[in-house]
């Protein structure tokens, strides 16, 4: 009679601890693994004392390891032909075809069709899909030093990698090629599953392991099924699979998985209940060390990487890049429209260009993920333009990432928010971004977020903790955060931040507009004002104006501020006195702050192509001071000996003689020419005289052009006004851009100030005693 237990050999003792010694493991994790309630089993096993024949068969197995080989005289057959499972004789190959065809069909209507939010029938996946690059050092597993954070610029805020750390990425399929253990990360929303759910398909196509039989599991609903019963087996799971396939042999699956012929995809490590999480994973890691021949990719929510699967590489999708946007766009609009692909290719490319404009780089922020990227092409294929609130955008966006996104897939998560509802969510998300912004910081420590997140727990009505309860609270909370919507992701080892900065702004914003009272309102607009001048808070007023219900108030805080810059500056006074003056000399301008703009921009910084666009729009008059002034500039520049450079200057004096419509100073001008030697006739004497007068001559004509024009008065502004002016500029353009941002202003207070701007204080005041 067979024995019903077995003992290892001296041999076998050593080889088995030396399998043992490569896990890393300690005995206790060997008996979980194993699926025993003690370590004892393990010990006698090692001690070569007998053990009950399954348990030594399933030790042997974990530790990849051939049970007849460790076994102390191993019987030549077991009496019970199911303990050990006989792989059947046949040709390997033609069974993994047949399965195949057995499963086309199965696979094809799992992971052949795609359905997006908003969109009330599905596409096939190949008409939209894109393929994803793959990061092999993950970012948030770097160490870095936030000081070298604290230094990005807006724009660079979402640049992958961080500060000078650049991230080679390799194709999504080269990376599972290379590694037979995957594990995909990556935030909500970029395409995870789609990308799963590819490789199934070219895998069923024969694009991509031909030879193996894919297997798509979505762990929830694996969960799910064994969640009641606690008994959690891929193997049978699998089986079931199978059967509803049409393959009922047991023995086939067994089969193809100890031959190494199967691609196992495991979708949504992220998505298991927490109650469950870890016998899945137990699971899946027994499940994959047992059949370790076959092909393994899962995927999970970067935030959920402490769900470690051991023997498993992990890698994470990379942000779409310019090229992947086009592409995504390019199929968005054929697959969607329900147009033919000329008409979808032609939205497709308008879609780009406007993307592409200066204007909308908030937008290609958002639009690095499919899943924004979708919303982005549904929003502007049903306006065909960006909406010019992007607080409407930043609404959808956000109902996505706290709710939509998960409900739409069925995705039920853990909830850790001890009973927050959704507007106290977005209350605590309002109150971290603006905290951290007010402080200057787009990156911040974990210990600094835990801290604000406490802040807020503890002043919750009915809220009492002791100080440690409240740490874990405020972990719990910061992690559900990150794993369950993405707003909140760790950058670095332990340096987080908002995960797009377009929402930092946004809850920044909304911080200030969702003040409880008017008094409070007052007071939150009032601070907002006092960074006017500060470019970083640009977008928080531009925000902030279309959040709130009437924008009088800030627009009108905004106007008096300003005017406060260069208030107690006489000589910054008498140099808008004359721009006035100058705005009033132009006949019937479209707008008189716009004239009184280009003459302030004309007299700061010369020479700049932009003034003559302007020009032409606004005036003739402002035309030709405009080509004076560049005359002048010319002409000032010490090239004497370069008689081309001065012939050019004699040349451009003939040009504006042209559009030179006062008599007098045609005439002035015209004088001055004739002064001029003809250069086609003697060379050297024109290059002597020049040389010889042009000092006399240059000085002649600036008095011409100040007696008849007013303008050459030679501002000379020291270094602290120059700053000062271009903060008033800008602070004007930035007023300019908050009423034209379609923000609820009244056309008494919005004529008031377009007329207003640029203006003086002594002005200002006249206007207001009248």
């Amino acid at each position: 009679m067979v024995r019903r237990s077995l003992q290892a050999s001296h041999i076998g003792i050593q080889q088995a601890k030396r399998a043992f010694a490569r896990k890393g493991w300690t005995q206790e994790n060997l008996a979980l693994e194993v699926g025993l309630k003690t370590r004892q089993p393990i010990w006698r096993f090692f001690s070569g004392r007998p053990v009950e024949r399954h348990i030594f068969l399933e030790i042997c197995s974990i530790l990849e390891l051939n049970w007849r080989e460790i076994a102390a005289d191993p019987p030549d057959e077991f009496a019970d032909p199911t303990e050990v499972a006989q792989a059947p004789v046949l040709d390997i190959d033609a069974l993994v075809q047949q399965v195949r065809e057995q499963r086309y069909e199965k696979i094809q209507d799992q992971c052949g069709i795609l359905q997006l939010l908003d969109m009330g029938y599905p596409v096939a996946i190949d008409d939209i899909y894109i393929d994803v690059n793959i990061l092999e050092n993950i970012p948030s597993q770097q160490w870095l030093d936030i000081s070298k954070l604290q230094n990005l610029q807006p724009t660079e805020f979402d640049r992958f990698g961080l500060g000078e750390v650049e991230q080679k990425q390799i194709p999504g399929m080269q990376a599972v090629e290379t590694y037979s253990k995957l594990r995909v990360l990556g935030k909500p929303g970029v395409g995870k599953t789609t990308f799963l759910q590819h490789l199934a398909i070219q895998c069923n196509q024969g694009v991509f392991a031909a030879n193996q039989v894919p297997v798509f599991i979505v762990l929830r609903n694996f969960a799910e099924e064994y969640g009641v019963s606690g008994e959690f087996s891929l193997l049978r799971y699998i089986r079931q699979e199978f059967v509803t396939s049409g393959i009922s042999e047991e023995s086939v699956i067994e089969t193809l998985l100890e031959k190494g012929r199967v691609l196992l995809l495991f979708d949504g490590m992220d998505e298991v209940l927490n109650q469950e999480s870890n016998a899945v994973l137990r699971e899946i890691r027994r499940f994959s060390d047992k059949y370790h021949k076959n092909r393994f990719v899962a995927t999970c929510r970067t935030a959920a990487k402490k769900l470690t699967l051991r023997g498993f590489t992990d890698v994470e999708i990379a942000p779409f890049t310019s090229e992947q946007i086009r592409a995504f766009a390019r199929k968005w609009f054929v697959a969607f429209t329900k147009t033919n692909t000329q008409h979808g290719q032609a939205q497709s490319i308008q879609f780009i260009h406007k993307l592409d404009l200066p204007e909308n780089w908030q937008f290609r922020q958002l639009v690095i993920t499919p899943l924004f990227l979708h919303l982005a092409c549904w929003v502007f294929h049903g306006q065909e333009k960006f909406p010019t609130k992007r607080t409407d955008f930043y609404k959808q966006g956000l109902d996505l990432l706290l709710g939509k996104w998960d409900e739409a897939r069925g995705v039920e998560r853990d909830d850790v928010y001890r009973g927050f509802l959704l507007p106290q969510k977005l209350k605590l998300l309002s109150q971290i971004a603006a905290a951290t912004f007010e402080g200057g910081q787009y990156f911040f420590e974990q210990r600094v977020i835990e801290q604000y997140i406490s802040d807020y727990i503890r002043n919750l009505p009915e809220v009492a903790m002791e100080p440690e309860e409240l740490q874990l609270e405020s972990e719990a909370v910061l992690k559900a955060i990150e794993a369950q919507h993405g707003l909140l992701t760790e950058r670095a080892r332990g340096i987080f931040s908002f995960s797009y900065l377009a929402f930092q702004e946004y809850f920044t914003a909304r911080k200030i507009v969702a003040s409880h009272n008017l008094q409070a309102l007052e007071q939150a607009l009032a601070g907002l004002v006092s960074h006017i001048t500060d470019p970083h808070w640009r977008e928080i007023f531009l925000l902030t104006a279309a959040m709130l219900r009437s924008a009088d108030g800030l627009v009108q805080l905004m106007k008096q501020h300003i005017d406060a810059l260069v208030a107690q500056d006489p000589y910054l006074q008498e140099f808008l006195t004359w721009a006035s003056q100058k705005s009033l000399t132009t006949p019937s301008p479209p707008q008189v702050a716009s004239t009184r703009a280009f003459y302030l921009a004309l007299a700061r910084n010369p020479h700049i192509a932009p003034h003559f666009t302007l020009a032409c729009t606004l005036d003739q008059g402002m035309l030709l001071d405009a080509v004076l002034d560049n005359l002048l500039l010319e002409c000032a520049i010490d090239r004497s000996q370069d008689f081309a450079y001065a012939h050019a200057c004699g040349d451009a004096l003939s040009n504006i003689l042209s559009i030179v419509l006062d008599a007098g100073l045609h005439k002035s001008l015209q004088q001055l020419q004739e002064q001029l030697p003809n250069p086609n006739q003697n060379q050297e004497k024109f290059q002597v005289w020049w040389q010889a007068h042009s000092s006399a001559w240059i000085e002649q004509l600036k008095m011409t052009i100040a007696n008849y024009r007013n303008i050459n008065h030679h501002w000379q502004f020291s270094q602290q006004q120059q700053q000062v002016l271009q903060r008033y500029y800008d602070a004007n353009q930035l007023l300019l851009d908050c009423l034209n941002s379609n923000c609820e202003v009244t056309s008494a207070i919005r004529q008031e100030i377009e007329a207003t701007l640029l203006l003086p204080q002594k002005e200002l005041e006249d206007r207001e005693w009248q």
